[in-house]
């Protein structure tokens, strides 16, 4: 039940940022008008996906190394920023902890090998 339950906040956390760092690049807040290259920074979540969907360990392992870098990038433009990008970068810390802290449940719940 446990791991089921961290299984779904991890993947739920994972889906949102996918979507929350796609629309903020493209057209909520992007860096230029228009959008930017930056949001190619999507698609080591994409990498990630398909395997926490599956419940891979070893995926759930390295993405939650790889978070960090979403939260460090949240934590730096939630301070820097101002307006809606800044509330889009405190969005983008709390779901990349929160996926953090999901994944660790979610591992420390799932059979080892």
């Amino acid at each position: 039940m446990a791991e089921r339950q961290a299984a779904l906040a991890a993947t739920a956390c994972l889906i949102a940022l996918v979507f929350l760092a796609l629309a903020w690049e493209l057209f909520l807040a992007p860096i230029r008008p228009g959008g930017s290259w930056l949001v190619l920074k999507v698609l080591p979540l994409l990498a990630a996906l398909p395997g926490v969907l599956r419940g891979r360990r070893y995926t759930v392992q390295w993405s939650t190394l790889v978070i960090w870098l979403y939260a460090a990038e949240g934590a730096t433009r939630a301070y820097t920023d101002a307006g809606l990008g800044a509330a889009l970068a405190l969005a983008e810390f709390l779901l990349a902890v929160g996926y953090f802290f999901a994944c660790v449940a979610w591992l420390r719940a799932m059979p080892r090998a």
